[in-house]
């Protein structure tokens, strides 16, 4: 249901230093692990999240017999047809109808307090789905980011441009796949101030190619990290044993490119980087280190292995500084050890012929 209008600021925009997981149906996955870092005492970039009551206030008056929803839950998964049809028209609806001019007020707003005295500060604005980043499932990718928005227009276009995505055909069929209730489905957004990324990347707290739990993986380059998850560069790469803290392995990939900020229009572009760094290592050890530590106390605040997206900018006052920009639950090797092993049998020998017959496999 829509929030009531008269509503408290808070109902539909929330400041990270005030959440934590608990506010997922709030706020969405992704806002509510930021909170969480940010009370945990983790380097995060501030930010706010506009939340899961905005985006329902926006969608009951753009669709007040609830159609949309009816129309997404009926499709079936596996017409990539039809599906990209339907989504089509309702993120042209969504992308075309103005905010309402309270929900419109509070998010700038909020974008003129992060600004501060910096009128048009950068910003990443963000989806934060409220099925996303679980251990039971992983939206990273699926619905849209914006790097380096300027300006509350700017902004408020790309709050319901990340509306939208949830609407995207790759979102949708995810989710119908997953069989999961359409009614249960609404999008926080983050917006959330950027790094000036010297370098970026990924971090996983347990090897994402054995599992290996003993070691963190680090995944590093150039600029922002949306030149990795454009597949534009392949990532330097370094181990690092969580048992003695040493760098048990390097591996260092030519970098030719590097994403970086169009500083005065917003956005970002590909540019070439120095012929000096790119094979040069993107981290030097002191900050593999230092990440290292940075995703061991992660993981050890959530209690399971964790995916992390991480920064390496200009510090507040000199220097570098760690930034942590997400965390999300490992789910590749966890919904491995999910699985049982082999179906119970009636009897014990039942399993040695059925691994004879190749059945248990």
């Amino acid at each position: 249901m829509p929030a009531d209008s008269n509503d408290s600021d808070t109902t539909y925009v929330r400041h990270f230093g005030e959440l934590s997981l608990k506010d997922r149906p709030t706020v969405g996955g992704k806002g509510a692990s930021l909170g969480e870092l940010t009370q945990a005492g983790i380097n995060v970039p501030p930010g706010f999240v506009v939340t899961t009551a905005a985006f329902e206030r926006f969608i009951a008056a753009l669709d007040a017999d609830e159609s949309i929803r009816k129309i997404i839950a009926a499709l079936d998964p596996s017409d990539l047809p039809a599906i990209s049809v339907a989504t089509a028209t309702v993120r042209e609806r969504i992308e075309t109808v103005p905010l309402p001019d309270d929900l419109r007020e509070m998010v700038s707003t909020a974008y003129r307090g992060l600004a501060g005295d910096e009128r048009r500060a950068p910003v990443a604005v963000r989806s934060s789905a409220t099925s996303e980043d679980s251990a039971a499932a992983s939206f990273a990718g699926l619905q849209d980011t914006y790097l380096w928005v300027r300006g509350e227009e700017a902004v408020l276009h790309s709050v319901r441009s990340c509306w939208a995505s949830l609407y995207s055909t790759e979102s949708v069929s995810y989710r119908l796949r997953l069989k999961l209730p359409e009614q249960n489905v609404a999008m926080g957004v983050v917006v959330q101030r950027m790094v000036e990324s010297l370098c970026s990347g990924v971090m996983f707290t347990r090897s994402p190619v054995t599992g290996d739990r003993s070691v963190i993986a680090i995944e590093g380059s150039w600029g922002l990290g949306s030149c990795i998850v454009s597949g534009e560069v392949t990532p330097d790469k370094f181990v690092v044993s969580k048992v003695t803290g040493d760098i048990s392995k390097r591996t260092l990939s030519e970098k030719s490119v590097q994403h970086v900020p169009q500083a005065e229009s917003g956005g970002v572009k590909v540019a070439t980087v120095p012929a000096e760094k790119q094979m040069a290592p993107c981290l030097a050890d002191e900050e593999i280190i230092a990440l290292a530590d940075i995703g061991k106390r992660v993981e050890k605040h959530y209690g399971s292995p964790q995916d992390i997206e991480w920064a390496v900018g200009q510090g507040r006052t000199s220097g570098k500084d760690i930034y942590i920009l997400q965390s999300r639950p490992e789910t590749v090797w966890a919904s491995r050890e999910a699985q049982p092993v082999a179906a119970p049998r009636a009897r014990a020998f039942d399993h040695v012929l059925a691994l004879l017959s190749g059945r248990d496999r």
